[in-house]
């Protein structure tokens, strides 16, 4: 199982959960159990194109995916997904 963090703006998706525990061998299939469980996830994080919207930072065991093989990037049971939002402001 790989454990999925949820932010706190889309808790109100995951009924409330802060973090979903899914199976997925990429980051591509998570984002699709997701949606699966919880319909118009992948609408707030990913792009009509399928690609990660801009203001989304999705890390695994830490890293950004940008600098591994974005949507493609395995995972492995144990793994630990974090999305995190862009914040703006000043």
């Amino acid at each position: 199982m790989v454990t999925v963090r949820i932010p706190t703006p889309l808790r109100t998706l995951s009924g409330g959960q802060a973090e979903v525990k899914l199976s997925a061998q990429t980051l591509r299939q998570c984002i699709e159990e997701l949606e699966a469980r919880f319909p118009g996830f992948k609408a707030r994080i990913c792009e009509d194109s399928g690609s990660v919207r801009r203001f989304i930072n999705i890390f695994v065991n830490g890293e950004d995916i940008r600098f591994l093989a974005g949507l493609d990037t395995p995972l492995n049971p144990g793994d630990e997904v974090t999305i995190i939002p862009s914040m703006a402001g000043g």
